[in-house]
């Protein structure tokens, strides 16, 4: 089962939202929550309430737990472009473009196999 969240028309260009979206990809929820507390960027704000809605969406609507889901898509599309002028030399102006972008989210199911499989690896790398 999958669960998806959006974030529309927020005001920060795509290209530096990507930056952020790139370190979380693929993480359980968890690990992605702790790597966007920490990171310097405006958008780590953005997608980490984004994460949070999503996990609360999973939650509430089809019952799965935070521990077991995973960030299995998430991505930036571009928003609309507001388009302002600044006064440059000798009477001329220079466009200023104000970019906005839509974040989604797409949370999924950690399966009972692989969930073994790394409690498996972590038991026994403690062993050792």
């Amino acid at each position: 089962m999958e669960v998806k969240a959006q974030a529309k028309n927020l005001r920060i260009s795509p290209r530096k939202a990507r930056l952020v979206i790139d370190q979380v990809r693929g993480l359980s929820v968890l690990s992605a929550e702790t790597v966007l507390e920490f990171l310097p960027k405006k958008s780590a704000k953005f997608v980490s309430d984004l994460i949070q809605s999503a996990t609360a969406n999973a939650s509430n609507n089809h019952k799965m737990a935070k521990e077991d889901l995973i960030i299995a898509k998430i991505f930036v599309d571009e928003g609309y472009t507001m388009k302002r002028a600044r006064a440059r030399a000798f009477g001329r102006s220079a466009p200023i473009r104000k970019r906005t972008s839509h974040i989604t989210v797409v949370l999924k199911e950690l399966k009972k196999s692989v969930k073994k499989t790394l409690k498996k690896t972590s038991s026994n790398k403690k062993e050792k």
